[in-house]
């Protein structure tokens, strides 16, 4: 398969550039998933999707106010640094503009000196290894002096930063959000949970990998980016009642998707509690041992996540879903709306 085989037109207008008032407003595509039927309704109209038995899985990552804007302290000039992750003690990976101008050993100070980092190596795509010095707790520090690393096609500013969190976030590592989670508030959660429907939590850090473009003709030659995840055994737990239960499992997000599909490809189609990194690639032809169905956001033309929401029903199915969000001026990307790919009415989750 090529990479082309998965573009599609859009306009740039239904770019989303800021977040709805009401997170439950967006609207929401429901497509099944074997008939291809597509019908059009608001995201708080999910709960009427689901069954009594079914398990809804999310990913609690918290984004990092991870932006930082600082200067060098050997000439003044004013110096960005993305963290990425943590590598080490106090130690994390980053991207830096302007790179070239960021030696090692080259100190940078942020908050007028309440942070400060040398750069101690270099990392992948012209990254650069920092070690920080500070008074007091880290992320407190973060929080303070750090802004929201909004996705590239983001050129609105974001007045509210929570706005790009989920309402459940709450482990610190993500360097984006798992916009699928964006559209659910308390009050809907508590709606799902009081119409039988169990709710889980999962943790993948996201990594700013997943905007990366492929830069290969083929599907095959494509060197998919590395995530943290954690599966506790708790939600294990429920995911494999429900499944002996006969429920269906239905991911909110393509990260919660590739942590389960991650861990039950390692146990030979079992879940079982586990934490690491995948870099699974999921595209059409792979066959899911976990999910049955899945919330998510619409994605970008030509991009790993339009693969992966096409092998759980087929790209043309997708593809046409698309034209019809286009048609329907769907709003597109992390603040855009939803689509929920449906199991069929009658089909049961499959014992893992």
């Amino acid at each position: 398969m090529q990479v082309k085989d998965f573009d599609f037109q859009l306009p740039e207008e239904l770019i989303a550039q800021t977040p709805l008032a009401d997170r439950t407003s967006s609207k929401l595509l429901v497509l099944d998933k074997d008939s291809g039927e597509i019908s059009h309704h608001t995201f708080k109209d999910i709960v009427n999707e689901f069954q009594a038995g079914d398990c809804l899985v999310l990913n609690d990552t918290r984004v990092l106010p991870a932006r930082l804007l600082g200067v060098k302290e050997e000439t003044g000039a004013n110096i960005e640094i993305l963290l990425l992750k943590q590598t080490e003690e106090d130690v994390w990976e980053t991207l830096v503009k302007p790179a070239k101008r960021v030696k090692i050993g080259t100190m940078v100070s942020f908050g007028e000196g309440l942070l400060r980092a040398q750069c101690v190596g270099e990392a992948d795509h012209g990254g650069r290894l920092f070690k920080f010095t500070y008074e007091g707790i880290f992320y407190e520090i973060l929080d303070q002096l750090g802004e929201m690393p909004l996705p590239p096609y983001i050129r609105e500013k974001l007045d509210d930063q929570d706005r790009y969190q989920t309402v459940f976030a709450k482990e610190r590592g993500s360097a984006a959000a798992p916009t699928a989670g964006l559209h659910f508030t308390d009050v809907l959660l508590d709606e799902i949970r009081s119409n039988g429907v169990e709710v889980v939590f999962l943790t993948l850090h996201v990594g700013l990998g997943t905007f990366r473009p492929m830069s290969v003709e083929s599907i095959d030659d494509h060197e998919m980016h590395s995530e943290f995840y954690r599966l506790s055994k708790e939600t294990v737990e429920t995911i494999n009642r429900v499944k002996e239960s006969g429920g269906r499992i239905i991911s909110v997000g393509t990260t919660s998707t590739r942590t389960l599909e991650t861990v039950a490809n390692k146990f030979n189609g079992q879940l079982k509690e586990d934490s690491g990194w995948t870099s699974i690639f999921i595209f059409p032809g792979y066959e899911f041992l976990c999910i049955d169905g899945l919330i998510t956001n619409f994605h970008l033309p030509k991009s790993t996540l339009v693969m992966l929401v096409s092998a759980l029903t087929s790209r043309d199915k997708i593809l046409h879903a698309y034209e019809q969000a286009v048609e329907h001026q769907y709003r597109f990307f992390s603040f855009g709306d939803a689509m929920f790919i449906r199991p069929s009415a009658n089909q049961k989750g499959v014992r893992a």
